[in-house]
């Protein structure tokens, strides 16, 4: 049939199942946007207008958080296609797979520095899996069934299309292009990992005496959920995640120890450090994950599995590397494992996991309660108890690792900005979470700083009746900005106060049609977030806290991952009883050795 190259572009996303776009219009994609109003008008896709376009790469990025279908967002050429970068690094970062289309200036034009011309393809190229220019209309049907598949396949990731205007305006000959029809001989993504290094992987699992699962965001991306919980509790392994990879192991389970690294848990970073075999599954050894490097682990033997072999060995060398799909990998491990007999609760373990418990109980997460002031964990506490099962989105900073700390979320239920920590990111987020789930509920837990960043997506949740509730730690600071200010830089709390020019929450939300609320009293938090959750609206709730309290643990740059400032005083008594392992001989201690009694190393 006859068709324009906007024609194309909308078809082959219906094609693709795409049912929701967030977008904003501008000259060069406007013949883009004329058939959007014809799709619109035939009820084949709905559009959401974003009130700036970072919102739009946010939300789709939610959108594919929350689903793990592929989000698509749109953005005019020159300052509409700069304004999606942000969003684009974001999901690249955290491997999340959306699709961008951005219009473009004419063919003619391009190169002649025309009105709101930008290479957007040269400016994205470090952040995207792979982008297009469309230079004839003929070829768009095939770029989207390829950038879909490239997004969602393999490691998954942004993909750019950029669409010329008048490539949107010429008539061809449209031939449709069905998805999954496409084939790229330099892509071919490996999803079954190699049989030899899997019996290698079993053969160190069953030696292992401390062993140790590590599980990052590539868990939720292949919905390996089951795997991983099957082999844990297969040969009782304690399980530790990233921020990326919350939700990908039921965080109240008896083996679930917690987010790790800068901000984890004590006894995930005592376990971490004191581990003779470490299983990174889907994960990438990120700084903020290990301190310092190379005492990270370093008496434990690493397997290594990932999508991606350009993360395997990376930072730290594998004793058995896995490149294949997460979900495939595991599978395959546990059949072997089922075959030969090995699965099943091994003994050997036993003292290990005694010892983590152990940790636990002395180094347990804190919520202080203060005689006068809310403290920020008591709110996320609270949120949890009366919503335990909600999608939760947040922004970046202190409220963003309380959040992590505290909430016990289920798979793809923890939409975070954890690779490039985007303030702003929360709220569009959760607005793309929301028109995704439909019904169910989503909040957002953003700082009082962070919010303000996109705060102008207020007027689409308005416009589009997209009911989110949105949580405002509020302490008047960029506050973990202020924490290391306080904690490294002499209390210099250089441009950190946001007080000055802070929005009354309330009137802003009023302003905007929606519910507002503001609670500065520990009393109020209850029937707070019960009055929040019971409306039938989206509503800005804004609860004030005690405004130097700092999130700990907390592991300093530089320094190990049992090496964590804030942590609350042992018990005295049960110190003697503890058990410590020599790192070079493997025999038992008792805490107050300073030396083994088996080799003479130093304990």
């Amino acid at each position: 049939m006859r068709a324009t190259g906007a024609f194309a572009l909308l078809d082959s996303l219906k094609r693709h199942g795409v049912k929701h776009i967030f977008g904003y219009p501008g000259g060069a994609i406007l013949p883009i946007y004329d058939e959007v109003y014809r799709a619109e008008a035939a009820g084949d896709i709905k559009h959401f207008l974003v009130r700036h376009e970072q919102g739009a790469a946010h939300a789709a990025d939610g959108y594919a958080r929350a689903t793990g279908k592929v989000g698509v967002c749109f953005g005019t050429s020159g300052p509409g296609a700069t304004n999606l970068v942000t969003g684009i690094a974001t999901a690249y970062m955290d491997s999340i797979p959306i699709v961008v289309i951005t219009g473009q200036v004419p063919r003619a034009a391009i190169g002649t520095d025309a009105f709101q011309e930008i290479d957007i393809y040269g400016i994205t190229l470090p952040i995207v899996k792979h982008s297009y220019v469309v230079r004839d209309p003929k070829d768009m049907a095939r770029m989207v069934a390829e950038a879909f598949h490239i997004a969602s396949t393999g490691r998954p990731g942004p993909v750019l299309i950029d669409v010329p205007k008048d490539v949107g305006l010429e008539e061809f000959d449209y031939l449709p292009v069905d998805p999954g029809s496409v084939k790229l001989p330099g892509y071919r993504p490996t999803f079954k990992g190699n049989p030899r290094q899997i019996n290698q992987a079993i053969s160190l699992i069953r030696e292992a005496h401390r062993p140790l699962l590590y599980v990052g965001g590539g868990a939720i991306a292949a919905s390996a959920h089951s795997e991983v919980k099957e082999l844990a509790e297969c040969f009782q392994i304690p399980v530790t995640t990233t921020l990326m990879g919350k939700g990908a192991f039921d965080e109240n389970h008896p083996l679930a120890l917690g987010m790790l690294g800068m901000h984890g848990t004590a006894y995930a970073n005592f376990a971490v450090t004191e581990c003779d075999l470490l299983i990174a599954v889907g994960a990438r050894f990120d700084d903020r994950v290990t301190g310092k490097l190379d005492e990270f682990a370093s008496r434990a033997k690493v397997i290594h599995i990932d999508i991606d072999p350009a993360e395997v060995g990376k930072c730290r060398a594998p004793d058995v590397p896995i490149v294949g799909d997460v979900r495939q990998v595991l599978m395959e491990l546990l059949r072997r494992c089922h075959e030969t007999g090995v699965c099943g609760y091994l003994d050997q373990t036993k003292e290990w996991l005694e010892r983590v418990n152990r940790w636990r109980h002395e180094y347990p997460l804190v919520v202080p309660q203060y005689p006068d002031v809310l403290s920020p964990q008591e709110v996320v506490v609270e949120l949890w108890k009366q919503a335990p099962d909600v999608c939760y989105t947040t922004d970046v900073g202190q409220h963003q690792m309380w959040a992590a700390q505290f909430l016990k979320n289920g798979p793809r239920k923890w939409i975070s900005s954890a690779g490039l920590g985007t303030m702003g990111f929360g709220m569009p987020a959760a607005m793309g979470a929301k028109v995704a789930l439909g019904d169910e509920e989503v909040i957002c837990i953003a700082g009082d700083a962070s919010i303000q960043m996109n705060i102008q997506e207020l007027g689409t949740l308005s416009q589009y009746g997209i009911h989110i509730k949105t949580v405002i730690i509020n302490n008047g600071w960029q506050g973990m900005v202020r924490q290391w200010q306080e904690t490294f830089y002499e209390g210099h709390y250089s441009a950190s106060n946001m007080e000055a020019g802070m929005p009354d929450i309330e009137k802003l939300a009023a302003a905007y049609g929606m519910k507002g609320i503001v609670v500065r009293k520990r009393e109020e938090l209850k029937d707070a977030v019960a009055e929040m959750l019971a409306h039938n609206g989206s509503v800005l709730l804004d609860v004030h806290v005690k405004r130097d309290e700092n999130c700990y643990p907390m592991v300093a740059p530089g320094k190990s991952n049992a090496q964590m400032l804030g942590l609350p005083e042992r018990p005295k008594s049960d110190r003697a009883a503890e058990l410590i392992y020599c790192h070079h001989c493997g025999a038992k201690n008792v805490s107050t050795n300073h030396f083994c009694p088996e080799c003479g190393t130093k304990l």
